[in-house]
């Protein structure tokens, strides 16, 4: 049992959630050990989304808001910390969601589809049942991914992913990307559209929130402010928070 009153409460619930679905078949071993990185520089930021990582969030909100084929692309981190809020924030924009694994087996894709399927998702890609294609110029297992998600979208959210999958499809294929990264100095967080430095569980509500509060605005207002954006700024400003902690 959890005690409530731990100061590493949160922390300690987000572990036993990993573990869980280590268990149930979600997520590789490597997942646990990716899982502990990120912990890591959490505790850097201060355990907290920030006001930088807060504006990013709204800039992210903007990107899918005037995005014509969006797609969220899943792992078992994601499915395993906030598989909820993934299958709210699809069923807001009505985008679908996309398995991309690197340790993949068809028994973790059909644990992780069922995931999302009992959240009501029906609109489901990366499935032992999709048809895929490779991404150019990228090797490796993310290389397949679906002829009607990942293949024909122009925003891709990748969250906890790697930074091949970020860099390829970013620079090489010409699509812009949103990753949620904690390392501000990691290859994803470097070669992503937008960058958001903050810890998953606490993004998607934040970007439910701000899709909210921006989905009212016109086309041409959501264009200023991406253009407004500097997304090496961004990296700067988050490397600067972590700073500040420890002047």
């Amino acid at each position: 049992m959890l005690n409530k009153d731990h100061p590493r409460y949160k922390s300690l619930l987000y572990r036993e959630k990993i573990v869980k679905a280590h268990d149930a078949g979600i997520l590789a071993d490597s997942g646990m050990i990716a899982h502990g990185r990120g912990e890591t520089f959490d505790y850097l930021i201060g355990e907290k989304t920030t006001p930088n990582a807060k504006n990013t969030i709204d800039i992210a909100a903007c990107y899918f808001l005037v995005a014509k084929n969006p797609v969220i692309s899943v792992n078992g981190n994601t499915t395993a910390l906030v598989a909820d809020e993934i299958a709210e924030l699809s069923k807001l924009l009505d985008i679908p969601i996309e398995i991309n694994l690197y340790y993949r087996t068809d028994e973790r894709v059909l644990n992780i589809s069922r995931v999302y399927e009992d959240l009501g998702i029906t609109n489901l890609l990366g499935t032992n049942d999709d048809e895929f294609i490779d991404t150019p110029d990228l090797n490796g297992p993310r290389s397949p991914v679906s002829i009607d998600g990942i293949n024909k979208a122009d925003l891709i959210f990748i969250p906890l992913e790697d930074g091949d999958r970020a860099e390829k499809l970013t620079i090489n294929n010409n699509k812009n990307t949103i990753c949620v990264d904690l390392n501000p100095l990691s290859r994803t967080a470097q070669t992503s559209t937008v960058s958001i430095v903050d810890n998953i569980v606490r993004v998607i509500p934040e970007l439910i929130d701000s899709i909210k509060k921006h989905e009212n605005m016109s086309k041409d207002e959501l264009n200023a402010k991406i253009e407004s954006f500097s997304n090496e700024e961004n990296l700067s400003n988050s490397i600067d928070d972590i700073i500040k902690r420890f002047k």
